[in-house]
This record gives C-alpha cells, structure tokens and sequence, in this order.
C-alpha cells in the first residue's frame, strides 16, 4: 500500500513534464484548432479545449481498468492522473480562470506566482510566442514579482509576507 503511494505521488509529479510537453507541443502544435478555444475570449461555460480532459479521464480509467484485478501499480498511476487533474481543475480552472466563482484574490506567493505566469501564457493569442507551459511549476521570475507585490500589499495595509527571498 505504501509502494501504492509511492507510485500515486510520483506520477502525480511526473504529471507536471507530462502537462507541459503536451501544452507546448501539442496543444500548441498539431492540436492548436482545439486548444484555440482556450486562448480566445468567449461567454460561454465550456470550450473545444475541455476535450483534453475526456483524453486524460479515458487514460486514467484504462489504468484503473487493468490494473485493478489484481491491485496493481497500474492503480496508482490512474489514481496519480486523478489526482493531477482534480488539481488542475481546481487551480486552473476554478483559481485562475474562475470558472466557479470559489476564491477570492489571494496574497499568496505561490499562488498569485502562478496566476502571473498564466496570465503571461496568455498574453499571446496566437500558436506562436507564448511562455509558462507548466501548471504547478512557476519559474523564479515569477516568484520575484508575486513577492514584491504581495510585500507591497501588505506594507500598505501594515501586514507582513510570510516568505522570504533566498
């Protein structure tokens, strides 16, 4: 069981490397006309994009499928792409592009790290040119600018961040 676990959060992990090559390689190569919809404003509930999630909820289900009788590591890489995706539902759709209207703003660091990188993904339209492919790896820059802003918030209101810079 603990070797299960083991195996649930490595591919979890592993999650990330695999979300951003298929981001910059696919969804922004050979699968653009799907992934366009992610990038162009609109007024309605879903996209052509969400279609990524019916791949990645079929690949987990086969790893539940197989390797479920007997309980194998099978299991836990389909839990482990679960997991992944229930935190990309809720970081990426549900904080950053507020598709339910859960969270406020946050003086999170890392949080509000990851939102500006987002947003900088997001600030190309087009196939070409964009950064940040990741979803929960931020690159430093980020993480230097979420800091000062966080830090400013909080000497205007007379609070203080509860990170510090290395």
């Amino acid at each position: 069981m603990l070797i299960g676990f083991g195996i649930m959060l490595a591919t979890f992990v592993a999650m990330e490397g695999v979300a951003w090559g298929m981001h910059k390689y696919v969804l922004h190569g050979f699968m653009w006309f799907l992934h366009k919809s992610h990038h162009t404003r609109h007024n309605h509930a879903f996209e052509l994009n969400d279609l990524f999630f019916a791949y990645y909820g079929t690949l987990a289900m086969l790893f539940f499928i197989f390797g479920s009788e007997p309980l194998d590591y099978r299991f836990w890489i389909g839990a482990g792409i679960t997991l992944y995706g229930v935190a990309y539902f809720l970081i990426h759709d549900v904080f950053i592009h507020r598709r339910l209207k859960l969270f406020g703003k946050t003086s999170n660091v890392y949080l509000k790290a990851l939102n500006m990188a987002h947003k900088v993904h997001h600030k190309t339209p087009g196939k070409y040119g964009s950064e940040a492919f990741g979803m929960l790896w931020v690159a430093p820059k980020y993480f230097k600018s979420a800091y000062d802003i966080v830090q400013k918030q909080q000497n205007e209101k007379g609070g203080t961040v509860h990170y510090k810079r290395t």
